[in-house]
């Protein structure tokens, strides 16, 4: 199936236009609603499509996790996806996406793959409140297509969030921040991933700054411009106000690329840093990101890392910003 997927440099071509690529697939027909719904994953976190190997189980392991498998000598974690999001099906998963993103390698569970799907991101949509509910927060966009089929992105940092996920180590490494004894600072921060709102926030709320948060590049443009005519009308400027912006890369309605490019075309925001904050974390992104005008790029889940980061890019802005 490795026709299925397309080289990298095809695939970084699309970063900087809103447009994406999407994997779609299915997790069989669920026995309490008779429906078969389709979902999707950025292609650039497939690594390969196979048919299932011979995995093994291992004791301890959560629920959704069905084992382990062998890949070219590494063991890699193996999630059954209709088990993780309670679709209740007996079809077979004869198929296994390996993804790779945030430094992690695992192997997805599906009853089948039909296609990779070219979009513009203007085209996904923010998903309705009840179906957000209904997912549990694992659905981060949503589009439909000429035939009438409803595409669900899937968010697959929830996933590993919630499968690889040990509290333990996040709080050690939380602690393990140091506060921002500056009151006066404020971030300004998109993201499309509950799980990764969730860990920004309280990466913020340690440092003791203050924030503002939305959901995905199209909300955080309309909250940049807000700022900056409030600033204007209060006679300041919009570095004044928003000392930092934080952008994830792959976002419904607007991507972080576009978000990025908008800000440094822009001479109200042109001066403000901004650092893309993404488990995209392979080098042609950081390189595609650079490109449009960022400033530094962190990978995602590693709270002190990014608590360094933003220390340093904070305590550089504070000179200006006084001085103004």
């Amino acid at each position: 199936m490795s026709e299925l997927l397309k080289s990298i440099d095809e695939r970084t071509k699309l970063a900087g236009t809103n447009k994406l690529e999407i994997l779609l697939f299915s997790l069989g027909e669920d026995k309490r609603t008779g429906r078969r719904e389709t979902f999707g994953i950025n292609v650039f976190k497939v690594r390969e499509v196979m048919r299932t190997p011979p995995i093994t189980t291992a004791p301890e392991m959560p629920p959704a996790v069905e084992g382990m498998v062998s890949l070219r000598g590494v063991l890699v974690p193996v999630v059954d996806l209709a088990r993780y999001a309670e679709v209740n099906s007996d079809t077979p998963r004869g198929i296994m996406i390996v993804t790779e993103y945030n430094g992690h390698t695992q192997g997805f569970l599906v009853e089948a793959v039909d296609t990779i799907l070219r979009l513009d991101w203007s085209m996904m949509r923010v998903p309705p409140e009840m179906l957000m509910a209904q997912m549990g927060g694992l659905v981060t966009a949503v589009t439909e297509l000429d035939d009438g089929r409803l595409i669900m992105m899937m968010d697959v940092e929830k996933v590993l969030a919630d499968t690889a996920h040990n509290a333990e180590e996040d709080d050690i490494r939380f602690k393990s921040i140091t506060p921002l004894d500056n009151p006066d600072v404020t971030v300004f921060f998109c993201d499309d991933s509950i799980v990764a709102r969730k860990q920004i926030i309280r990466a913020l709320e340690v440092m003791g700054v203050k924030y503002v948060a939305a959901n995905n590049g199209r909300q955080m443009w309309e909250e940049l411009e807000k700022m900056a005519d409030y600033a204007k009308a209060t006679g300041k400027t919009a570095a004044e106000a928003i000392s930092l912006v934080l952008t994830d890369i792959e976002m419904p309605e607007m991507d972080g690329y576009i978000l990025t490019k908008k800000i440094k075309n822009d001479a109200r925001f042109a001066a403000i840093p901004v650092i893309m904050h993404s488990s995209l974390s392979g080098m042609s992104n950081q390189q595609l990101g650079l490109s449009v005008g960022v400033d530094e790029y962190v990978p995602k889940f590693e709270p002190q890392r990014l608590s360094e980061t933003l220390a340093r890019r904070l305590t550089k802005t504070l000179p200006a910003t006084t001085a103004a």
